[in-house]
């Protein structure tokens, strides 16, 4: 019995860029000035683009929340409690080389239910920035 896996289109820099407008049209719309950072499947830079008058910190934020989001393939709002000092992962942030950001506002992107890559936004309070990078998932489905 042999099983073939169905190839999965990539995140695109079409994507990318896409992914990137959508999160700071919505961002706009709040009034809130941001960074946002998308990754592909490998954790490799596909965009980045940050509001003039964002928060400097707000581009290292958004690439870490949008690592974390693609590594553990989950919204990063999903999984604050779980680094808490009495959760299951509370080592999890210090455990690797690469820094993890359990904040909200990063989410994996998928297509066709694989993971294809991860977009993060930061400058905004956690719940906007998860909101900005959810509509920004929603418009490109």
């Amino acid at each position: 019995m042999s099983t073939t896996a169905t190839a999965v289109a990539p995140l695109t820099i079409q994507d990318a860029e896409a992914l990137v407008s959508a999160a700071h049209r919505a961002a706009e719309a709040a009034g809130v000035m941001v960074s946002v950072t998308v990754l592909d499947a490998g954790g490799h830079l596909l965009a980045f683009r940050r509001d003039d008058r964002a928060v400097l910190i707000s581009g290292e934020t958004s690439t870490r929340k949008a690592y974390t989001a693609l590594q553990l393939n989950a919204p990063t709002a999903g999984l604050v409690d779980l680094v808490k000092p009495d959760g299951p992962f509370h080592t999890l942030p210090t455990a690797l080389d690469r820094p993890l950001l359990f904040i909200a506002g990063g989410i994996p992107v998928h297509r066709d239910g694989r993971l294809i890559g991860a977009i993060g936004v930061g400058g905004g309070a956690p719940e906007q920035d998860h909101g900005f990078a959810t509509a920004a998932v929603e418009a490109l489905a």
